[in-house]
């Protein structure tokens, strides 16, 4: 791809990041910002990225939070990684600014994790609407064999 299309691809990825969290994580507005795109390939410019077909994903982006006024509200940013592993579209999120939270795999089902050790753990209090938000966006992410 080149650095336009990524950029396009990019854009639209940003517009359905920024939507889902609008969706999931309210009352909060959100807004992504691309932080690192290691390779996402097989992308037509313009179009809505269909990662589950690229032969390789991995990038990682910022979802930056405001309130209603437009007031940012840097303790609930959280950072996306979207990557590949075999033929499945894996999701990562963690609170930016809060290391020690626990961070959320999706893949097929959700898994809680450590912050610090990386184990396996149980949900936070407020992880609801994080889970909700990671299927909604994986969903969205993943089209359905076609037959």
């Amino acid at each position: 791809m080149t650095g336009n299309e990524i950029q396009q691809t990019a854009q639209n990825l940003s517009v359905l990041v920024a939507s889902a969290a609008d969706v999931c994580l309210k009352p909060w507005l959100h807004a992504v910002v691309l932080t690192d795109v290691a390779d996402v390939d097989d992308q037509k410019p313009g179009s809505t990225p269909d990662l589950t077909s690229a032969k390789s994903v991995d990038l990682i982006v910022r979802i930056e939070c405001r309130n209603r006024e437009g007031d940012r509200l840097p303790e609930h940013d959280l950072e996306l990684e979207i990557y590949r592993s075999g033929n499945d579209l894996n999701l990562m999120l963690t609170w930016c600014e809060l290391p020690d939270r626990p961070m959320l795999w999706q893949g097929q089902h959700p898994v809680w994790m450590d912050g610090n050790s990386g184990q396996r753990c149980q949900p936070p209090e407020d992880g609801a609407p994080m889970e909700s938000f990671a299927r909604r966006l994986r969903a969205l992410l993943v089209l359905p064999e076609q037959s």
